[in-house]
């Protein structure tokens, strides 16, 4: 009888998972804390401690299945702090004849398992059948399509599944409507409290160990209660679904100054760790909508983030890796400016957001698109500086979604392929959808001058570096057209702005300059 090694990674803690079904008698079930995969970047404290104390748990109800487990801890004497000689070492140690794993999240993960197929015992891997679409799927809808955008994806969706459909017509009448998405919040709103999961002795161990090994790292373990178990994913889901759903749609791309998660669900890091499931978590909003307790258009603006951009973003990854990591369309090449780390800067938008997510590990879709996502597209940061700072700070971050949305939507460093225009804004808009203006030394209506807002130069600055590029595309002539309409003294003193403050922005080193690739500190400082 063949003795398998199950390696389950950290974020496939799912019991219906591909590898766990119909298991031989005598397979060994694996999961491994490992140093390498916990510092290659440097994770916030929370990420790794969540994912920690998820797989702790998760181990233990399997071994309450009465399944045969074992449990590689960070801190154990004999563990060999790399996930594919550590897994190796346990398939010696147990007499096992292979090592089967799931998709990894990860491109580098995926080719180094394939690349150990013919080793000694052979490594077999098995699709990640969790989605709703298989790279695969997706490889058949986007082949031949010049430019294979979300929103065909997502109808195509729709259709397969039926979420939101009335027969072959969608609910209400159309797919998408974002158009009532985009309300900035009320004078008067209040947000109700996230659940407050209790640490149980697990997650207080694992606390300790993140604190000792990875204090270092950029952002807070205080106020840590990300969700650790199924069960506490599913007080979140109930949380968002009584509480929040109602109000998400219409508020969903505002910003407060003061309340970090709004009318957001905060469920991709129990999604992305399979603590919950896309098919379930869109169904139980669905059924919102059906029994008359949520509006359509918030309804439909989660499962669009869910069955659309999620899924999509996840084909484009693995159908376009490797060559899709390289991307640099715009030909951006500065470093990562140092406040990132620190939130030490006069501009209150980028301030806040940083300090959110040094606390929470958070921020929500519109802070990292349109604050310091837009902020890096405008200065020109390069692209592997930001997609690695967005990997390492965000608890929900794993590469196959991170990495599209950073590259594609927020630097359009894939040439377009992602989105048909660059994310790109002035100081206008943060001002219209949030209230970090009235906070801000910085006047988000003035253009150039000692108290101009940022943001607001480095948009036409932006704009001319780049018009060879973006200046043809239609969906940016009027934009264009204001440009060419501005006189040349005007445009001569935006340059001058703009390019002294991008003078005077403090940077990391840029790549290929011998630091460790984010620019925290050297590779040995930060592998701890």
């Amino acid at each position: 009888m063949p003795t398998p090694l199950i390696l389950v990674l950290g974020d496939q803690l799912s019991h219906d998972l591909a590898s766990l079904r119909d298991l031989p008698d005598g397979a060994v079930i694996a999961l491994c804390e490992v140093g390498d995969e916990a510092s290659y970047v440097p994770h916030h404290p929370q990420k790794i401690a969540l994912i920690f104390s998820a797989m702790r748990h998760f181990a233990e109800a399997l071994r309450e299945r009465g399944l045969r487990v074992h449990y590689s801890a960070l801190d154990d004497a004999d563990n060999a702090q790399d996930l594919i000689a550590e897994a190796e070492r346990l398939a010696a140690h147990y007499g096992c004849d292979e090592i089967r794993a799931v998709r990894p999240g990860e491109w580098r993960l995926w080719q180094a398992m394939g690349e150990r197929a013919e080793a000694e015992p052979p490594w077999r891997l098995v699709e990640d059948d969790r989605f709703f679409a298989t790279p695969e799927a997706f490889d058949a809808w986007a082949r031949g399509r010049k430019a294979p955008r979300q929103e065909h994806f997502y109808r195509l969706m729709r259709r397969r599944t039926g979420l939101l459909m009335e027969d072959d017509a969608p609910a209400g009448g159309q797919w998408n409507f974002d158009h009532d998405n985009r309300e900035p919040l009320p004078a008067d709103f209040s947000v109700p409290e996230p659940p407050r999961h209790r640490h149980d002795a697990t997650t207080e161990a694992v606390l300790e160990l993140v604190a000792e090994r990875f204090g270092d790292h950029f952002g807070r373990l205080e106020g840590f209660h990300w969700p650790v178990t199924r069960r506490q994913a599913l007080v979140d889901l109930r949380h968002f679904i009584e509480h929040l759903l109602p109000h998400f749609g219409r508020y969903q791309d505002a910003i407060s100054d003061a309340e970090p998660f709004l009318y957001h669900s905060r469920l991709s890091a129990a999604l992305n760790l399979g603590l919950l499931s896309p098919r379930e978590v869109c169904e139980a909003v669905e059924r919102e909508y059906d029994e008359g307790r949520a509006p359509l258009n918030a309804v439909e603006g989660f499962i669009r983030q869910v069955l659309g951009w999620r899924e999509y973003v996840r084909g484009l990854y693995w159908t376009r890796m490797p060559d899709y990591k390289r991307g640099n369309a715009l030909g951006a090449h500065r470093g990562l400016p140092r406040f990132f780390w620190d939130g030490d800067t006069e501009l209150r938008c980028l301030r806040r957001a940083i300090e959110m997510t040094r606390d929470h590990a958070y921020a929500h879709h519109i802070q990292r698109l349109m604050v310091t996502g837009n902020f890096a597209l405008l200065c020109g940061v390069a692209p592997e500086a930001l997609c690695d700072w967005y990997l390492a700070v965000y608890a929900d971050a794993c590469e196959w979604v991170e990495l599209p949305n950073t590259l594609g939507m927020v630097l359009h460093a894939d040439g377009g392929l992602m989105g048909s225009k660059p994310y790109c804004a002035s100081g206008k808009y943060i001002d219209r959808m949030s209230d970090h203006c009235r906070h801000c030394r910085f006047d988000p209506k003035r253009v150039t001058g000692e108290d101009a807002c940022p943001f607001n130069s480095l948009y036409w600055d932006f704009l001319e570096r780049h018009a060879d590029t973006l200046g043809a595309n239609p969906r940016m002539k009027l934009i264009y057209g204001s440009l060419a309409r501005m006189s040349d003294d005007k445009r001569a003193a935006m340059r001058e702005q703009a390019g002294a403050f991008l003078e005077a922005l403090d940077t990391t080193p840029a790549y290929g300059q011998g630091t460790h690739r984010l620019g925290y500190g050297t590779t040995e400082e930060t592998s701890s």
